[in-house]
């Protein structure tokens, strides 16, 4: 079977239109009809139903694009273990995290790899849906619980806790709450409620609205809820580790917080001799380290 023809499948299906697959191939439309006619034909089915909407796969062509994924698969994890076989430290390394997580602490450290490995080049992708790392949509996930997937290599990083912080400035104009009856006098920031975020942190978020804050600030991620805070808006909901980066925050009502939220970083079984996944497991492990002694300190 030709290879040609199945990888432009692959990316017909994957795509689900001749338009988008060409545009990723740097073929025409009409060149990728055409393999993909000619692929139909050797094969003597029809592998999609085509439609205005674009192009659903047949029960032949869900056969032949699991097969094709699979392939593509090998392809990358052999790939990336070509690329691991020489010493030097190079190449890419696509990494997925929260908005928040990668923000506001993995961002702001990878400086530290880059120097160890300046020829590094790191796609770091930062989204609330969980990527499918057995598929490859990335190498590596630090995720805000543990990974359901099979044939992942997990570790548990740390547990965080959702807390409150306010600006001494903030505070010195409107007064430190002391229980949350004094809350109805302060604007509370946080994520809104139907915002994709780890169920700890909505739970909390549920239970402060329960009470009569007049005033809130909901932004849809962490990000936009520290900027609030640190522009003295209000008090804002926000994840433990930012206390390391922005020490001057204040912690409000200590006996609120959430419940604890596990942090796990894991990549694919396929990937364990991977030179840059290692590096980068190695990485985090050091700087988490560093950061729970500044807790304790």
């Amino acid at each position: 079977m030709d290879w040609d023809k199945l990888r432009i499948f692959h990316a017909v299906a994957d795509a689900g239109s001749l338009t988008h697959a060409g545009d990723t191939l740097h073929l025409s439309q009409s060149a990728v009809s055409r393999q993909i006619r000619a692929l139909e034909e050797s094969l003597n089915v029809t592998l999609f139903h085509r439609h205005a909407r674009g192009l659903i796969l047949t029960e032949q062509g869900e056969l032949l694009f699991d097969a094709t994924t699979a392939m593509v698969q090998r392809l990358e994890a052999a790939a990336a273990r070509i690329r691991d076989s020489e010493d030097a430290m190079f190449g890419e390394l696509r990494v997925t995290t929260t908005t928040g997580f990668g923000t506001l602490w993995l961002a702001p450290r990878l400086g530290k790899l880059y120097q160890r490995y300046p020829a590094l080049k790191i796609d770091l992708m930062l989204e609330e849906r969980v990527l499918d790392l057995p598929m490859r949509e990335a190498d590596v996930a630090i995720r805000m619980k543990e990974p359901s997937q099979a044939d992942l290599i997990r570790r548990r990083l740390m547990n965080i806790r959702m807390r409150l912080y306010a600006t001494p400035e903030y505070l010195a104009e409107h007064g430190t709450p002391a229980t949350m009856a004094d809350f109805t006098r302060h604007r509370l920031i946080s994520q809104h409620a139907g915002t994709a975020q780890v169920a700890a942190g909505a739970a909390l978020v549920a239970e402060l609205m329960s009470h009569d804050i007049r005033s809130t600030l909901t932004v849809n991620h962490y990000f936009g809820v520290l900027q609030g805070v640190l522009n003295h808006l209000g008090v804002g909901v926000l994840p433990d580790y930012i206390t390391e980066d922005f020490p001057h925050l204040v912690r409000v009502l200590p006996e609120v917080e959430s419940t604890e939220v596990p942090v796990f970083l894991a990549y694919p079984e396929e990937l364990r001799h991977s030179k840059r996944v290692s590096a980068f497991r190695d990485f985090v492990m050091e700087e988490i380290q560093l950061y729970r002694k500044t807790q304790q300190i």
